[in-house]
């Protein structure tokens, strides 16, 4: 095994499947690929915490990074607003995208108490219909456009794969933490 300085291995451990790097241009086997990872992702995600007690979801999943928890509250929050960012880009032309603070969203009382089984419903019943619109598109849509404020103009494609890649991120989060026994 090789040795990592401390900062290597926090990078490792923030970045367990590496930074999402996007790939264009528009293909239909891409765009397929990305449906496929989004459809699979509430079952992968419930799969990784049924049977984890309340300590382990509390538990961070490296050291000052979010609990187990706050990792599947996150994901549905984000993928909500992703879902909503589609919508818009498909019935407006090229709108400009409201962002959150995502590590404050983490920090409210629903993130750090809930059940994660409250984010998982929501999850796959967002994803259900997610992949439905999707699956929808035409390779002129899978084109079109959002602005956000400070990443700037993104197309659904490039979207897409950043939140196929999200959901993988944030699943070996989850696997990859290491539990007290």
């Amino acid at each position: 095994m090789p040795a990592y300085t401390d900062q290597e291995q926090l990078e490792k451990l923030r970045f367990p499947i590496g930074k999402f790097e996007g790939a264009e241009p528009f293909t239909p086997a891409l765009g397929q690929a990305y449906v496929q990872d989004i459809a699979a992702l509430p079952g992968l995600l419930r799969q990784a915490v049924q049977n984890l007690t309340d300590t382990q979801l509390d538990t961070p999943y490296r050291p000052g990074g979010w609990t187990v928890r706050q990792v599947v509250h996150h994901v549905a929050d984000s993928h909500l607003n992703s879902y909503i960012r589609f919508k818009l880009a498909l019935t407006e032309e090229n709108p400009v995208i409201k962002p959150y603070e995502e590590q404050l969203w983490a920090e409210l009382p629903d993130s750090l108490q809930e059940p994660a089984e409250v984010s998982l419903v929501m999850l796959t019943a967002l994803h259900q219909r997610w992949v439905v619109l999707l699956k929808s598109l035409s390779d002129t849509e899978w084109l079109r456009t959002f602005t956000h404020p400070v990443s700037g103009k993104t197309t659904l494609l490039k979207a897409a794969g950043l939140y196929a890649w999200h959901g993988r991120h944030h699943l070996a989060h989850i696997t990859n933490t290491q539990y007290s026994h």
